[in-house]
């Protein structure tokens, strides 16, 4: 029989702004401890040494969290040219370098070529598996490794300052599964100087922004009262990339139950994904078949 699992059956999303030096589920497993919530989980993993908004999800929230994990996210992040690191940050060791310092005017013509649908080679030290175990491990161990290269899309790809010589900064936006790593070492490759990630900051992820989110000092400080609870925002900010409908009263009551119900949408087209409210809270997301969403996730009736 398995263990029931403690904790408030409580639901929502809180945003953290991640601080460097900490792994996003040492931060979840933080959150969870404040909240003294029952379950919790995370929007996108950030490296331990990256800032920035990290989304956590409690409860019936992390039936949401494909949808931001989906989303458009932004980061800065700043570069040194001249260096090639093992694991493409400045925590690796240095194994290639060059005296060459490409301008400005150089480095912006080969930002072109990061830009748009993109085919882009995960970093060795990653969470890439590789034959059921993570790539950062096998790294490690010192084996190396042949990772495939996973298609990225690039909204944007900008330049924004130039500290001195050796340090660039950029901004991108992107969508799943981009390695901001890889963009620096795969940039400094086509530089011809190697280059590697400094500093390393998501600003923002879907609907949630990095200057809205709370330190792990202030949720220290709120830990196991009452005002930690007014920072948790609804579940359904996590489903706002997808068309809403609304169910009807015998269709919500259908949905809940993992059947189709008859729900009321506009501009929405047969077989799209979309979520359904009733009451003002989110009852599924599923396909939209002929006046019917057909539930792919049900979400629990919240506690009054």
């Amino acid at each position: 029989m398995a263990r029931k699992r403690k904790g408030r059956d409580i639901s929502g999303w809180l945003i953290v702004d991640k601080p460097a030096g900490l792994t996003s589920t040492a931060v979840v497993n933080k959150v969870r401890w404040a909240l003294d919530a029952k379950k919790a989980g995370h929007a996108g993993t950030l490296d331990p040494d990256a800032t920035g908004v990290l989304a956590i999800a409690l409860g019936e929230a992390t039936k949401t969290v494909p949808f931001i994990t989906d989303a458009m996210k932004a980061y800065t992040f700043t570069i040194r040219l001249g260096q090639a690191t093992n694991t493409d940050d400045a925590e690796g060791e240095v194994i290639a370098t060059s005296d060459a310092r490409p301008d400005d005017a150089t480095i912006k013509d080969a930002l072109a070529a990061f830009i748009g649908d993109i085919e882009q080679v995960p970093p060795q030290f990653s969470a890439v598996k590789i034959d059921g175990q993570r790539a950062y491990k096998k790294a490690r161990d010192g084996e190396e490794m042949t990772l495939a290269a996973r298609p990225l899309f690039v909204e944007s790809l900008l330049l924004t300052d130039r500290p001195d010589a050796d340090h660039v900064e950029l901004e991108m936006v992107c969508g799943k599964g981009g390695y901001v790593r890889s963009i620096a070492r795969d940039l400094g490759a086509a530089l011809g100087c190697h280059a590697h990630v400094r500093q390393l900051r998501r600003i923002w992820s879907g609907p949630f922004d990095a200057e809205d989110g709370l330190t792990l000092d202030q949720i220290d400080a709120l830990a196991r009262t009452p005002e930690l609870d007014t920072h948790l925002r609804p579940l359904e900010e996590g489903l706002q990339d997808l068309p809403q409908v609304t169910a009807t009263a015998e269709g919500a009551s259908r949905l809940r139950n993992g059947n189709p119900g008859m729900v009321i949408g506009r501009d929405v087209e047969y077989g799209d994904e979309c979520w359904a409210s009733f009451d003002g809270h989110a009852v599924a997301v599923g396909r939209f078949k002929a006046g019917e969403l057909h539930p792919s996730r049900v979400f629990a009736r919240p506690r009054s």
